[in-house]
């Protein structure tokens, strides 16, 4: 289905791609992976010709259509969300624009008999015929589906685009995607700005997609559920691996293993030739045998070890000691506009050592949550209280933005620092991957990966017990996660984590808090046990919502699910009437050539002279012959009858509607 051949493409001095080649099939479900700065979103741009390569080609076969979701630097056009996302269903839509067009036309038509006219019903009929086929009369249903699914409230798909937020736009642009229904979907962090509900209802939509699809994503449970096949880019090469993430884990360590063994082997074979080649260099009968290993080895071509990447290794400090009860919420109330509340009669407490995670649809206000604790935003009525000697840190999810790009990443950390040494904030850094010269990188230089590595080095500075992380993993990769996932259960403090990464919060936290409608609930469960329980809420309201949309239409007579049916049955019940009076009239043409015919031999016969000798004979003749022009008047008389009644009946069949 798609093609690339030996790609390669340079920024700078650096070569990303090196005569890359891969093939994408029908039906293939595949996880692209690699570090931060491997080149995976521009192996997207190059599948989806948004950018061109040095070297090599993108071969797509006939009728394959891509569709690409960006990770950033999104556009979403169009008046209303439902709009926006209507137009983007391709031929359906379009056909559908013509029907109406057409039935207008036809509505306000004045000469009903002419060939205009009936050019007009005939193209209507085409496109009925063409919109019934790409099952049309379910589109609505479809973009209802979608959009609930993503988190948008019905009362909301009449809203302006220019209205969304960044994460909803995105959320948009996806729902354009799934109802264009590519041959390939290209998903560049689909869930970074989706919550709990919508990612488990995609990952429910895509398990049945029909076409293929490619996934860039840090969540690897995502990867684990959706994919069969991962794609890795590693060092500007690209491997391949059958199976899920976690398959292709434990298979990387083979490959490793076994390129190991490789290089060993190698390394043994180069020493044994080199001492070959120094004892027998001077003696003239080996000349030739010498000479033979030394063109050997510089033959040789050198084993490209695939190895692990770096990760980030590090403990935060020990946690300062303080009362058991972390934190204490009091019927907080918070509101933006004095009257109507977002948050209203919370309360929860945490305990010392408690890792509690917060969960939620967008626009809940998880954040808003957590930034009123972490003292950023205040509110109109509660309490909130902390506990003896509670010291806090917060991460933002917004933190990146606050980042002052005319530092170096060591004047950042300098700059929040008291008292600690050059080499520890250099000691603490390199445990984030900012390696020697590094460290004096402006922070506007910096990727979206490398900038949420910095945030969180500066919690590192300073000691706490209580930390606040609203979404600390949206910009790192699987391996990084890993790291601060096993820092933060060596971690003594207490924890609150607004997150919706199932295989980061996996045996980290043991309470989930989840915001809606207003208040919270607090669920004695781990992760695992409470997306089970999601998981089975959705496809219990998937069911249900089909289920109603089919009593809809078998309860509405002028339903377009029955009127199809309607359309079909009188169309048939037609249709056999036209071939009844086809056939009767073909008898009737038949018997008129055959009386036709039979008159002419009869006035042939009058035109002899001696006809008129024989009176009987004449007579007979002028009897049939006058028989014969009453049956030909009735025969031409019941042809133009049946004539009209198959005009009408082909007229009936094209006002169906």
């Amino acid at each position: 289905m798609v093609k690339l051949e030996n790609i390669s493409i340079s920024f700078g001095a650096r070569d990303l791609f090196k005569d890359i080649s891969i093939s994408i099939g029908i039906k293939d479900k595949i996880g692209l992976i690699g570090v931060n700065g491997s080149g995976k979103s521009t192996l997207f741009k190059i599948i989806s010709k948004n950018l061109i390569p040095d070297k090599g080609k993108v071969i797509l076969s006939k009728h394959t259509t891509v569709g690409y979701l960006p990770q950033d630097g999104l556009e979403v056009s169009g008046t209303t969300l439902y709009d926006s996302v209507y137009n983007s269903a391709g031929n359906i839509s379009e056909i559908e624009k013509e029907i109406n067009e057409i039935e207008n036309e036809i509505r306000n038509f004045k000469q009903k008999d002419s060939e205009e006219y009936l050019d007009l019903l005939q193209q209507y009929s085409e496109l009925q015929d063409r919109f019934n086929l790409l099952e049309g009369y379910k589109l609505e249903g479809k973009i209802i589906k979608i959009l609930k699914g993503l988190g948008f409230k019905e009362s909301e798909f009449d809203k302006s685009i220019s209205e969304l937020s960044e994460g909803f736009k995105m959320r948009v642009a996806l729902a354009k995607l799934l109802i264009f229904n590519p041959s390939l979907l290209l998903l560049d962090e689909p869930t970074n700005h989706l919550d709990f509900d919508s990612l488990i209802w995609l990952e429910e939509y895509l398990k049945e997609y029909n076409g293929s699809y490619i996934i860039i994503s840090h969540e690897r449970n995502f990867l684990n559920n959706l994919v069969k096949k991962v794609f890795e880019l590693s060092n500007g090469n690209i491997n391949e691996y059958s199976g899920n993430y976690d398959f292709y884990e434990k298979q990387k360590i083979l490959r490793i293993q076994q390129q190991e063994n490789e290089m060993k082997n190698r390394l043994r074979y180069i020493k044994q030739q080199e001492r070959f080649i120094e004892r027998f260099r001077y003696k003239a009968t080996k000349a030739s045998a010498v000479q033979s290993r030394i063109k050997l080895l510089q033959k040789l071509q050198p084993i490209e070890k695939e190895l692990d990447e770096k990760q980030i290794d590090f403990n935060f400090p020990p946690a300062i000691k303080s009362g058991k009860v972390i934190l204490d919420v009091i019927n907080l109330c918070k509101t933006y506009d004095g009257e109507n509340y977002i948050l209203e009669n919370i309360n929860f407490s945490i305990a010392r050592g408690e890792k509690v995670a917060v969960l939620g649809a967008n626009g809940a206000g998880k954040s808003t949550l957590v930034r009123i604790i972490a003292g950023k935003e205040n509110y109109q009525k509660g309490d909130i209280n902390f506990g003896y000697n509670v010291v806090m840190q917060y991460y933002s999810q917004n933190q990146l933005e606050e980042l002052d790009t005319e530092l170096t990443v060591l004047e950042t950390l300098q700059k929040v620092a008291d008292n600690i040494p050059e080499s520890s904030l250099r000691n603490i850094l390199g445990s984030f991957l900012f390696t020697d010269d590094d460290v004096f990188k402006y922070v506007r230089v910096l990727s979206g990966g490398e900038k949420s590595r910095l945030s969180l080095a500066k919690m590192l500075v300073s000691k706490s017990n209580f930390l606040i992380l609203d979404e600390p993993t949206n910009h790192l990769d699987i391996r990084s996660k890993s790291v601060l996932k096993n820092a933060l259960l060596k971690y003594e403090g207490a924890a609150l984590i607004v997150s919706h990464d199932r295989d980061f919060l996996s045996g980290l936290t043991e309470k989930i808090l989840e915001v809606k409608d207003k208040g919270i609930r607090m669920y004695l469960y781990n992760i695992d046990e409470y997306s089970l329980i999601k998981r089975e809420e959705i496809l219990s309201q998937i069911t249900q919502n089909h289920t109603e949309e089919s009593s809809k239409r078998q309860t509405k007579n002028d339903s377009l699910y029955l009127k199809g049916l309607e359309i079909k049955a009188r169309k048939k019940e037609i249709s056999k009437k036209i071939n009844q009076i086809k056939k009767v009239i073909t008898l009737i043409e038949n018997e008129i050539i055959s009386l036709e015919c039979r008159k002419k031999e009869i006035e042939s016969l009058m035109t002899d002279d001696n006809i008129y000798k024989k009176v009987s004979r004449l007579i007979e003749l002028k009897k049939e012959y006058s028989e014969i022009i009453d049956k030909l008047d009735a025969l031409n008389s019941n042809w133009n009858k049946s004539v009209d009644e198959l005009e009408n009946l082909n007229k009936q069949l094209l006002l169906i509607k």
